[in-house]
């Protein structure tokens, strides 16, 4: 097979992104022609009215448009539509499915938990399977198997382990937009707030490890903005950067740190970050909480941080 261009969409509770690549499934490579995200919100107050709110569609939709002009104007051949917690969860999301429809003119599909966690792992470790010896020593520049692969989004956050395939999935209802709004409502939050966080956490993990052995886990893989803002704090980068905080690797202590520094500051000092995207500024805490809890509760030492997740599975699938 050559190389295809392709796109993938994927929609979850906070952002919606996009990724138009060049793929060869021969050598294994994706090449990025455009990858954008944008905050929509689109999971806003889903978890307490069960309903999409009109102003949160309509944010998704205009990014739907945006993103149908790119796709369009770099030739893409095949676009796969990705949607996830928010929209399963809603009762009104055939107002979403239609919508999406008319603007891209593919169906979008509301995946399974488990469907998300495989798309998930294959984005995050397709780099990384074919590479270091699986045997690598913690600490090593080289990355351990088994993987444990965690997804941290806005509604929902994916647990998957494996080596080379998935061999245990569980997604739970535990995100940094869900956490915010069930419980860090003050500014800064109170500690009375944060510890019914993360206990609400720690409830969702016991969850993910009646189907995921969370202790075989040789690395701990961690996705999406709040895991990559954290990085990028650890970093002490001027700027968001892709390119320095891709397979970065993030001691616990410092997670640790970094979060008890963004749940004791202000919204204003949590904006004031440089590489903070405004679109995280009120989740973020919730969100750092979220990794830093996991990585305890695993024991990892360090997390290693992948710009690359389910957008990059999904562009991947388009091919089988």
């Amino acid at each position: 097979m050559t190389t295809e261009r392709v796109a993938a969409i994927d929609c979850g509770t906070n952002s919606i992104r996009l990724l138009v690549a060049d793929v060869d499934p021969d050598t294994g490579t994706l090449v990025d022609l455009d990858r954008r995200m944008r905050i929509v919100r689109l999971g806003q107050s889903v978890d307490t009215t069960g309903r999409l709110a009109p102003e949160a569609l309509e944010r998704t939709f205009a990014a739907c448009r945006d993103y149908h002009e790119a796709i369009e104007a770099l030739g893409a051949k095949r676009l796969r539509f990705v949607a996830t917690s928010a929209s399963r969860d809603a009762e009104n999301r055939e107002d979403f499915r239609s919508g999406v429809r008319e603007i891209l003119g593919v169906e979008p599909e509301v995946v399974t938990g488990d469907e998300e966690a495989a798309l998930s792992f294959t984005g995050a470790t397709r780099e990384l399977t074919g590479g270091p010896d699986p045997a690598a020593a913690p600490g090593s520049t080289a990355f351990a198997r088994p993987f444990l692969v965690v997804d941290i989004g806005g509604g929902s956050t994916e647990f998957v382990l494996g080596a080379d395939r998935v061999e245990a999935a569980r997604s739970v209802d535990m995100g940094c937009v869900r956490m915010t709004e069930r419980h860090l409502r003050s500014d800064p939050p109170t500690a009375t707030e944060i510890a019914a966080a993360k206990a609400d956490i720690d409830a969702a993990i016991d969850l993910a490890a009646e189907a995921v052995p969370l202790e075989r886990a040789n690395t701990l893989v961690g996705l999406a903005g709040s895991v990559a803002t954290v990085a990028g704090i650890a970093l002490d980068l001027p700027e968001y950067d892709a390119s320095r905080i891709h397979h970065a690797r993030i001691a616990v202590d410092r997670v640790r740190e970094i979060t008890e520094r963004l749940l004791a500051a202000t919204h204003d000092e949590r904006a004031a970050i440089p590489v903070m995207h405004p679109g995280r500024v009120d989740v973020i805490g919730a969100g750092a909480l979220v990794l830093l809890t996991v990585m305890e509760r695993v024991g990892a030492r360090e997390v290693v941080v992948s710009e690359h997740d389910i957008l990059d599975g999904i562009a991947w699938s388009t091919l089988v």
